[in-house]
């Protein structure tokens, strides 16, 4: 049942109870071996894979009602659920299974003057609140990751999912339950009142971390609302340039893959840089080819000099996230002025070069700062599936604890443990 239908229904004092429920559900989290984590998440995937038809039915629901709202093509393609995501997400959930388990991790341990023994441990930390929209597979991925680094989570799914997410948090809680764990681990947020989300971001008490996901709007709405810190990024304004060594058997391929894989990801290319003295050699081949995909084109004007039936890119195009079949595309002089493009117009998240040189690929990675930076590859490689990293519970680019997709590594942190003998400070 919708809790919001309820008569004289308190959003607040419900976020609250969640919350304190996976703050006390937390501690024996932390008790949790490995072992039990991990069976927990292999009995969920089981369930989620035997459940596929229902999961499907509930998502079938979430798009009827999603279609009638008037969402735009990238909302609905981020909401649906085929028989290929699903299984997606059974994958990441036993691959997650797999990784090794950071939490108790000690490192760096050095003896010191004084007779005492200095090193860090990883440990969790503590409760995660995840707001997110439209995706339900972010339901299965971070509720995994979660458990799997030991740490209770409440989640905050998008309206438009709402069916989609509840089928998948009871395969989540199913598999917890299985291993002697309470199912609070997992806290679902069962109401669509948009209040939630700002009663959410002041619990400072019972959540550690907020996890956003979704559309700039929500997660500036978000920053700037919480008393919790934030891991996050606002938008994925990502490139792939292509520089006058490149060869072009691996450049054209790597341009379509990063813009016509799929459109509606923050992974995905918006804009098209090509060396000069190569433009004609890569335009005539690339652009053909986007057009044929039914992709929008925005070029500045040397590159509609060649094509005139591109439109012409205004300034704010260069900062647009468009999550849709259009790309902007600009000719530049060289590495440099690729570079300081990239700086001046994009979000730090994913850029690629397409060079043959090992200096101007170094130099590419050195300076160039976006939390992933790659080198002959296609920026739809920035996820933490791909990465190995089981799954992710988003991509920041944040410049303190956790980069780029963050995975159970991101999802621990540091204490300094000291080991003594009797020993006292002189």
């Amino acid at each position: 049942m919708n809790t919001q239908v309820q008569q004289g229904f308190d959003v607040g004092a419900h976020v609250a109870k969640l919350a304190s429920a996976a703050r006390s559900a937390s501690h024996a989290l932390a008790r949790s071996s490995t072992d039990q984590r991990n069976q927990a998440l292999l009995t969920a995937a089981n369930s989620i894979e035997s459940d596929t038809v229902a999961i499907k039915k509930a998502n079938q629901i979430d798009l009827q009602l999603s279609r009638g709202k008037n969402l735009d093509d990238a909302m609905l393609d981020r909401l649906e659920l085929t028989d290929s995501r699903i299984a997606l997400m059974v994958e990441a959930l036993r691959q997650t299974a797999e990784l090794p388990d950071p939490v108790g991790e000690i490192s760096g341990i050095v003896q010191r003057p004084s007779g005492i023994r200095v090193g860090r441990m990883r440990v969790p930390l503590g409760v995660i609140g995840i707001i997110y929209e439209s995706r339900p597979n972010v339901t299965a991925d971070a509720g995994g990751l979660c458990l799997k680094s030991g740490n209770a989570v409440v989640l905050r799914g998008g309206s438009e999912a709402f069916n989609s997410n509840r089928a998948i948090v009871a395969c989540l809680q199913s598999g917890i339950e299985s291993v002697g764990l309470s199912s609070d681990v997992v806290q679902y947020i069962d109401t669509t009142d948009r209040s939630a989300i700002d009663e959410m971001v002041v619990l400072e008490k019972l959540i550690d971390v907020i996890v956003p996901r979704g559309g700039k709007g929500l997660i500036e709405r978000i920053a700037s609302h919480s008393k919790i810190p934030v891991i996050k990024h606002l938008h994925g304004v990502c490139h792939v340039y292509v520089d006058d060594t490149a060869d072009m058997e691996k450049a054209i391929p790597i341009v379509i893959n990063a813009k016509t894989n799929r459109y509606g990801v923050c992974n995905a290319i918006e804009t098209l840089l090509v060396a000069e003295s190569v433009s004609d050699d890569v335009l005539s081949r690339v652009v053909p080819m986007l057009i044929e995909k039914g992709v929008e084109l925005r070029g500045c004007e040397t590159s509609r000099r060649m094509f005139p039936e591109m439109l012409a890119a205004k300034e704010s195009d260069w900062y647009e996230e468009y999550l849709a079949p259009i790309l902007s595309v600009r000719v530049v002089s060289g590495l440099d002025q690729a570079i300081e493009h990239i700086r001046k117009y994009g979000s730090e998240h994913t850029d690629s070069i397409v060079t043959e040189s090992i200096n101007r690929a170094q130099r590419f990675l050195r300076e160039v700062d976006s939390s992933s930076v790659m080198v002959n590859a296609s920026t739809r490689f920035a996820d933490g599936f791909e990465y190995g990293l089981g799954a992710e519970i988003g991509i920041s680019t944040n410049k303190l604890h956790a980069r780029g997709p963050v995975g159970l590594e991101g999802l621990t942190m540091q204490k300094f443990v000291v080991y003594g003998d009797g020993t006292i400070r002189e």
